[in-house]
């Protein structure tokens, strides 16, 4: 298991397990990791740990997050890495390896809403505008894995009648944008972590586990809803046909025939 290890001034103070998906360090005594000094603000920065992966996450705080010496928003931690929090020092130690820094990490998908693309040409057939643009550290649905980058073609609407909602992970599962300019559009999820949503506003994971597929909340001061409800700070299994809003755009979650 991670875990952190608080010190100031070289004199090691505490060590905390990351066991929580969502641990939480400021000044308050209701946060997990509580740093008493006025220079930490009282909901100072949060850790998100998901499978065997953890970021750190500045919760808008007056005098910022620093890992190795640099100012963050948000940050993927290594083994090693050291969060500055005032005169604090938390060093995080994960000796197993990142699965986000391997393959089975899904960069973020960025859902951006951009003006609807001009009207075609009566003989000719555009494929419509992506709102999910790809770079080097961005997923683009219409290329998935693709060097290539071949246009992804239309995808059928996916049906909403009933069916059993699978409790374990052997079955394939995808997630498909119901609103927006790529609307219709879908992605496997394939990864063991699948990051959707916009950077700076919202952004949440999904995972694959052995019992199923969880989302979490990783940033935003507000959280993304699940079938029309907010999904707070835990962790929640996803179900067949489940529908998840996440930086104003809708999509759906279903299990693959």
């Amino acid at each position: 298991m991670a875990k952190l290890i608080l010190s100031v001034d070289g004199t090691v103070l505490r060590e905390y397990g990351l066991s929580k998906e969502r641990t939480t360090i400021g000044r308050k005594p209701h946060n997990d990791i509580q740093v008493d000094n006025l220079a930490v603000s009282g909901e100072h920065a949060a850790i998100i740990t998901i499978l065997n992966d953890s970021f750190v996450e500045d919760l808008n705080s007056t005098n910022g997050t620093l890992v190795n010496g640099k100012p963050i928003k948000k940050h993927f931690l290594q083994h090693n890495d050291v969060i500055e929090i005032g005169k604090h020092k938390l060093k995080y130690f994960n000796d197993q390896p990142a699965a986000a820094a391997s393959a089975d990490f899904e960069k973020t998908m960025i859902i951006r809403k951009t003006a609807p693309a001009p009207a075609p040409a009566p003989a000719a057939h555009a494929a419509p505008a992506a709102a999910v643009e790809a770079s080097d550290t961005h997923t683009n649905l219409r290329s998935q894995a693709s060097e290539g980058h071949a246009a992804m073609p239309d995808i059928p609407t996916v049906q909403t009648s009933a069916s059993a909602p699978s409790t374990g992970a052997a079955r394939d599962a995808a997630i498909q944008l119901l609103s927006g300019s790529a609307a219709g559009r879908s992605m496997d999820l394939v990864k063991n972590l699948t990051t959707i949503g916009k950077p700076g506003t919202q952004v949440a994971v999904i995972t694959r586990r052995p019992a199923g597929f969880y989302i979490t909340h990783v940033e935003g001061a507000s959280f993304p809803s699940l079938n029309g409800v907010s999904i707070g700070a835990q962790a929640h299994q996803l179900n067949d046909h489940d529908l998840i809003e996440i930086a104003g755009v809708k999509m759906e979650f279903f299990f693959k025939p």
